[in-house]
């Protein structure tokens, strides 16, 4: 993708090539075309960056700025792109737990929730389960339990595999939320640790298939499973 800035400050050559050399030194950027009399910078990038992030790469005297329209549509397009195959796994299962729960004639809200933690579980295991090994050394830099047990890794695609049968065959419910309740409670302390310490990590949450960055994501992604485990232990308590 390419986009053009306004860059103020430049009044020479020399500023030009400093621009310009400041600005290729910026990860993800490919090309920068810099223009004196035109106040600009042309920027060819791999991915959207955003414009503190190229504004901390120029000497104070630069100021480097973009339409404000355009750079939130840019930063909405680089999120969507990032965190596309999550959104699209929870739509999918999503739809198929509503249309679940709406089979007795009125929504049966257990029934959905089952069905979408099964959906949930089954799903991510099967990605973590495709490259088992790059699943459990990326986990293990996060992971409370993973740092110190290197086979927590290996265990827990597992656990996952089983907990999504379980809840596909509503077998012992209650255990089974009580199980997921620990398991997901344990694993969102390292990923909380990991925002708050704003670690630029691989969130593992999709195995080793997708780059996926560690982010407030992941939080709300565990944090939903520990609200709707909670939900039904207390329903069938």
């Amino acid at each position: 993708m390419t986009h053009t800035y306004k860059v103020t400050g430049m009044t020479c050559g020399n500023c030009e090539a400093s621009v310009k050399s400041s600005l290729l030194m910026v990860p993800n950027v490919t090309g920068v075309e810099v223009s004196k009399e035109k106040q600009s910078a042309t920027i060819t990038m791999d991915k959207h960056i955003g414009l503190s992030t190229l504004q901390n790469a120029l000497d104070k005297k630069y100021t480097i700025s973009a339409d404000e329209h355009n750079e939130i549509t840019e930063q909405a397009k680089s999120w969507l792109s990032t965190y596309k195959p999550i959104l699209l796994i929870f739509a999918y299962i999503t739809i198929i737990s509503v249309i679940a729960g709406m089979q007795s004639g009125e929504f049966n809200w257990m029934r959905a929730m089952n069905i979408f933690m099964a959906g949930f579980f089954l799903a991510f295991s099967f990605f973590k389960m495709l490259d088992l090994e790059s699943f459990a050394e990326s986990y293990s830099m996060y992971d409370i339990v993973a740092r110190k047990v290197k086979a927590w890794g290996f265990i827990y695609a597992f656990i996952e595999l089983a907990l999504g049968i379980l809840y596909a065959t509503g077998f012992q419910l209650l255990l089974t939320n009580i199980v997921t309740l620990i398991v997901m409670t344990v694993s969102i302390i390292g990923v909380l640790q990991s925002v708050l310490n704003k670690r630029k990590i691989r969130c593992a949450c999709l195995g080793a298939v997708f780059n996926l960055p560690m982010t407030t994501v992941t939080v709300i992604e565990d944090a939903l499973m520990i609200v709707m485990s909670a939900g039904m232990i207390f329903v069938l308590a």
